[in-house]
């Protein structure tokens, strides 16, 4: 009997592995974020209290970053969103020149589009700078001077600054957008969607919601 229900047009964005791994890099961001803020923006510290419990959650959390970006290598399909996510062509500085373009359907935008692989590679880079500013700052080891501990506290929390910022025009643009939210939380989008914003994708065979097929890994 053919279907007529909406799922019938929707077609899945993130398998179970790739929400996984989004959901767990998150929830470790906002960690050290609010963490940050409770250690280093005075009245709120005032507010808050407990800075060694505070330092060792931010810690934690800042040296579990890795971790889900690590374990997610086990899934084929954010293997192959990696691979997108690298991938900037001609079509990509386009869409970052002309917003009236994007939606054009000229563009042959892929699963990503330019601003969010620029989005992904300034948060990948933004996380090994922490953790290596941040080792500095905890001293581990004792062997770093005064000039690298001071240097590296600079660069870590202007970076931080940086990275709020980013998230929160993140969050914005996520929560602007139902079927992008949708994606990140059940996996699927409209196929109308899919299509105006991500053409080159949509036609990929991965896009194409067959029933029955093993798309969680």
């Amino acid at each position: 009997m053919p279907r007529s229900d909406e799922s019938a047009e929707r077609v899945l964005r993130f398998s179970a592995a790739q929400r996984a791994v989004h959901w767990a890099f998150a929830v470790l961001a906002f960690g050290c974020l609010l963490t940050a803020l409770a250690l280093y923006v005075g009245p709120i510290a005032t507010l808050v209290g407990r800075r060694a419990l505070l330092r060792t959650v931010h810690l934690t959390c800042g040296y579990l970053l890795p971790v889900p970006l690590l374990l997610g290598l086990w899934s084929r399909a954010y293997r192959a969103d990696l691979r997108r996510l690298d991938r900037f062509g001609p079509d990509d500085t386009r869409w970052l020149r002309s917003k009236a373009a994007r939606r054009s359907g000229r563009l042959r935008v892929g699963k990503f589009n330019a601003g969010q692989k620029m989005a992904t590679s300034f948060v990948l880079g933004s996380m090994l700078v922490f953790l290596a500013t941040g080792m500095a700052m905890a001293d581990l080891g004792g062997i770093w001077s005064l000039t690298v501990r001071t240097g590296s506290t600079l660069v870590h929390q202007w970076l931080a600054l940086a990275f709020g910022i980013v998230v929160v025009g993140h969050l914005r643009l996520a929560l602007r957008d139902r079927n992008a939210m949708s994606a990140v939380l059940g996996g699927w989008v409209p196929r109308s969607w899919a299509r105006r914003e991500h053409p080159a994708w949509v036609i990929e065979p991965e896009a194409q919601p067959e029933v029955g097929a093993d798309l969680s890994r």
